[in-house]
């Protein structure tokens, strides 16, 4: 089974940021140490007023790698806090 990426972007309520960021730290740690688990990278927009102020990289061994760490997570972890907002979608490289 091929790799796949997850794309995550976050729009984040002015003044949330930190609250947003201890969240993310929570569920890196938590993910990475779960199977299939490879990569992950955040990215913070330069531009304060863009849509999407964080985003999130990560590689997988596989889709079904990251579905069953990610359903164990939100069991584990729960929701985003308030006001947080991803849209995490997973994707395979088609050209190099």
């Amino acid at each position: 089974m091929a790799q796949v990426t997850l794309i995550n972007p976050f729009e984040i309520p002015k003044g949330q940021e930190q609250e947003a960021l201890a969240h993310w730290e929570k569920a890196r740690d938590f993910l990475a140490g779960q199977p299939g688990y490879i990569s992950t990278r955040l990215h913070r927009a330069l531009d304060p007023d863009a849509r999407f102020h964080l985003v999130n990289v990560a590689i997988w061994e596989s889709e079904a790698a990251f579905r069953a760490a990610t359903a164990k997570m939100r069991q584990e972890l729960g929701p985003p806090p308030q006001g947080v907002k991803g849209g995490p979608a997973l994707y395979e490289v088609i050209r190099d």
